[in-house]
């Protein structure tokens, strides 16, 4: 729990500014995951400033109203451009929120303690935004800037796990250089994978833009719907095996990263071949979550085990998720980790911490008291 004591705030309610939207083809889910926690976080222990970001970049005052910010099939919530544009700058000593519009005096909203930057996709959870935070030396919840970067690129996350010695699926990376220059030698090494393969955008999430591939007459659809999202792609063999999830939650201090029960998504099958956007936030009944998932004690041990060696090899702090197959010959196949995963009350992060014994607002109060006991600067 957070106390005066523990944070560099005395004599007041630590002041929290919820960040949410942005620029990315995730901006509705950020704002679902914003109204999540804003509907949850205590306020008796928390000054709140709702903080969106618009598509365009603006960063603006956003309504505090939750049920402006979620989603259904009919309707995707965004956050709306304005006249008066927010900023945050450091004057007298402190991180203060100002006001400026045309034509106006520009108005200070007062000091900022922590920033919750409920980003997802690129521009927010790719590490710009944290090194925009880090250069005014404001404290946030979550990864730094090098782990949002690795943990935001399917590709390079590959590359570290790797070289940590966890095990990942064959894939292949395809450059946008390499698909306008040399489309057909792409076909051949995706090819050589074997089919079903799975085409991602390499820096996108929420499911968007992926899609499951039988054979090479469907690839080139495929590949050209993930590049709407990203021009840099990863094509991933299929594995046969479950979808196992596990919530890693940063330690105090010098402790190490605590982890989670494992659990396990179940899709409803029919429209959904796999974990898909309408699946993880549509569709009421489309997944479920098992936790702790049906596994030997020793799988589950080992799950547990290298979730944290992952929140670890991409240098992680705050929260990550980490997504595995279980193979049946009992191998754990690393697919990746996920260092802002979707964070509503229906999200698996906050679902697997709740069935360990974490509910949804102590898992946001101690993400909180984590950004505000951490070190500004190099750490």
């Amino acid at each position: 729990m957070v106390t005066e004591e523990s944070t560099p705030v005395t004599g007041r309610r630590p002041r929290v500014a919820v960040l949410f939207g942005g620029r990315s083809s995730e901006h509705a889910v950020s704002c679902v995951t914003a109204a999540g926690v804003m509907g949850a976080i205590d306020k008796s222990k928390y000054d709140v400033v709702p903080i969106g970001i618009a598509k365009s970049g603006q960063w603006v005052l956003a309504s505090g109203d939750t049920s402006q910010w979620s989603l259904s099939s009919s309707a995707l919530p965004e956050v709306s451009p304005s006249d008066r544009t927010v900023t945050l700058a450091e004057v007298g000593g402190e991180h203060q929120l100002i006001v400026t519009a045309p034509n106006a005096i520009p108005e200070e909203l007062g000091s900022v303690d922590v920033v919750f930057p409920l980003l997802h996709g690129p521009w927010g959870e790719d590490g710009t935004v944290q090194g925009l935070l880090e250069l005014s030396d404001t404290r946030y919840v979550g990864a730094g800037v090098l782990a949002s970067a690795v943990g935001m690129d399917k590709h390079f996350m590959k590359v570290v796990f790797e070289a940590a010695g966890l095990t990942v699926g064959p894939y292949i990376a395809v450059t946008d250089r390499e698909w306008l220059t040399d489309a057909e030698a792409v076909r051949k090494r995706v090819d050589k994978l074997g089919f079903p393969v799975f085409v991602k955008p390499a820096r996108a999430g929420s499911s968007m833009g992926i899609s499951k591939v039988d054979s090479l007459e469907g690839l080139d659809a495929a590949i050209e719907e993930a590049r709407r999202h990203d021009l840099k792609l990863v094509i991933e063999a299929g594995i046969v095996g479950r979808e196992i999830e596990c919530a890693v939650l940063q330690g105090r201090g010098t402790d190490a990263p605590r982890t989670s029960m494992p659990g396990e998504i179940a899709v409803a099958m029919g429209e959904h071949e796999f974990y898909d956007f309408a699946a993880k936030y549509v569709e009421d009944g489309a997944a479920a979550l098992s936790c702790p998932a049906d596994m030997p004690d020793e799988a589950i041990a080992r799950v547990r085990e290298l979730a944290a060696a992952a929140f670890d090899a991409v240098g992680a702090e705050g929260l990550s998720r980490v997504d595995f197959f279980y193979t049946p010959a009992g191998e754990l196949i690393i697919n990746e980790i996920n260092t802002m995963p979707g964070f509503t009350p229906k999200s698996m992060y906050p679902q697997m911490w709740a069935a360990s014994g974490l509910s949804y607002r102590e898992l946001i109060d101690e993400l909180i008291h984590l950004a505000l006991t951490r070190k500004t600067g190099l750490r």
